[in-house]
C-alpha cells in the first residue's frame, strides 16, 4: 500500500490545507504544460536575439495569467504575489506566491532544469508548496506538518555526510558586481566540500536537497517567489532553511540542507560574506 498523505484541515478560520493544494497542483500543472507545449523548437537556435527572449517573456507572462486566473476562479479571496507583477492583497488572509516560470535561461536554450513554483501562505508561514518541473516530469509537493512529496513518494533529505564530502548547489545573479562576490565565494568553498553544482533553477535545486540528490543548497538575492513553495518542500523533507545565522531565508541569503550540513554551510557563508559585496 503507497503510504499516501492525508487530507488536513487546517485551523479555525483557515481553509483546508487539501483544497489549497489540490487548486496548487492543478495550476502548476496547467502552466507547465502550456510552457512544455508552447515553447518553440528553435527558441534556442538565435538564443543572443532579442526575439527568442521576447518569446520567454511572452510564455512566461501568459503562464502567470494562467496561474492567476485559475487562482482567482477557486480562491477569488486570496492575495498574490506573482513574478510577473501581479499583486494583490485578499481579504481571506492566504497570499499565494508565484513565479510560473523558475529558471528562464534554462528554458530559453532548452535544457530541462525549470519549472513552475507556487507557494500558499498565510502570516508569512508558507502552508502549501508546489515545485513542476515538466521536463522531468516530476511533480513535488508538500503541506505543512504533512512531508514532502515527489508523486506517491514520501521525500527525506540525505543523511548529513561531512561538509567535505557535502554536494552543495548554489546560483548566481544578473548583476556583475553581485557576479564575481559570488563567484569569489564559490571558489572559496569549492575545496572544503565534495563539489558546487549550479542548476539555474533556485526552486528545483531546494527540491533536490528534498529528495536527496544534493546535500545542500544556498544562492543570495532570491525573492520571495524563487524560495517559497522550494524551502517549504525541502524543511518537510527534514532540512533546515535560514539566512544569516539566526535568521530566516530572506532576499539577502537563502540556506538549505539537513542538520549537520546546515550549521557549518551557513557558517562558512557567514565568515565569507556570502550576503554582501
Amino acid at each position: 500500500m503507497t503510504d499516501q498523505p492525508p487530507p488536513t484541515p487546517g485551523p479555525a478560520g483557515e481553509p483546508p490545507l487539501e483544497e489549497l493544494l489540490s487548486v496548487a497542483l492543478e495550476a502548476a500543472r496547467r502552466a507547465g504544460a502550456l510552457l512544455r507545449d508552447g515553447r518553440p523548437v528553435d527558441l534556442g537556435v538565435a538564443a543572443t536575439k532579442s526575439s527568442p527572449i521576447d518569446v520567454v517573456t511572452e510564455m512566461d507572462i501568459a503562464a502567470e495569467k494562467l496561474i492567476t486566473d485559475h487562482l482567482a476562479e477557486h480562491r477569488p479571496h486570496d492575495g498574490l504575489l506573482g513574478e510577473e507583477g501581479g499583486a494583490s492583497e485578499g481579504t481571506s488572509g492566504i497570499r499565494w506566491v508565484v513565479d510560473p516560470l523558475d529558471g528562464t535561461v534554462n528554458y530559453l536554450y532548452g535544457l530541462p532544469t525549470w519549472a513552475v513554483s507556487i507557494a500558499a501562505e498565510r502570516d508569512g508561514e508558507a502552508l502549501v508548496g508546489v515545485v513542476e518541473v515538466p521536463l522531468r516530469g516530476e511533480t513535488f509537493q508538500a503541506v505543512r506538518g504533512r512531508g514532502a512529496w515527489l508523486g506517491e513518494r514520501r521525500l527525506r533529505c540525505r543523511p548529513a555526510p561531512q561538509l567535505d564530502r557535502a554536494l552543495i548547489a548554489t546560483g548566481f545573479n544578473y548583476v556583475t558586481t553581485v557576479r564575481a562576490h559570488q563567484a569569489e565565494v564559490a571558489h572559496r568553498l569549492l575545496p572544503l566540500v565534495r563539489d558546487v553544482r549550479r542548476s539555474g533553477s533556485a526552486a528545483v535545486d531546494l527540491a533536490d536537497v528534498a529528495a536527496g540528490r544534493l546535500d545542500g543548497y544556498y544562492e543570495r538575492g532570491l525573492r520571495p517567489w524563487d524560495r517559497a513553495a522550494g524551502a517549504l518542500i525541502a524543511r518537510e523533507a527534514g532540512a533546515l532553511t535560514g539566512g544569516r545565522p539566526g535568521g530566516r531565508e530572506d532576499d539577502d541569503l537563502t540556506v538549505a540542507a539537513p542538520p549537520g550540513v546546515f550549521e557549518p554551510l551557513q557558517a562558512l557563508l557567514e565568515d565569507f560574506g556570502a550576503w554582501h559585496d
